[in-house]
């Protein structure tokens, strides 16, 4: 059981990422602790990813001579981890403009608490 456990400690540490980002979402006031959710919520995601395409010996796609090529197990599927590169640059873009627009917030209403923000909007 104990093997189990270690085995897969990639997918616990996933469950456990996952777990603190949606807490982070969902549990907390403040604007900007849940926009750090959401970003801890992505990385979980973009770990997962990259843990399930990952093989243990395995070399690149790249042509290796040692490896024959009819033997596809030896080499790792590049498109996961190019999706999850593309990931990490749009999540940086979107957390770019989350957190500007957090600023616009706190510039018009002087605060970023959820419920005093809906407050002052009613």
């Amino acid at each position: 059981m104990i093997d189990f456990f270690l085995g897969h400690y990639a997918y616990w540490l996933t469950i456990i990422l996952l777990c603190i980002g949606l807490y982070g979402i969902l549990f907390k006031k403040n604007l900007v602790k849940k926009t750090i959710g959401l970003s801890i919520f992505q990385a979980s995601v973009v770990l997962f990813f990259v843990s399930i395409a990952s093989k243990w010996d395995a070399t690149v796609t790249v042509r290796d001579y040692a490896y024959p090529v009819e033997q596809v197990s030896n080499y790792l599927n590049p498109l996961p981890h190019t999706l999850m590169l593309t990931a990490i640059v749009v999540g940086v873009a979107t957390l770019g403009v989350a957190f500007t627009l957090l600023i616009a917030i706190h510039n018009r209403y002087g605060t970023l608490d959820e419920q005093e923000l809906l407050e002052k909007l009613q």
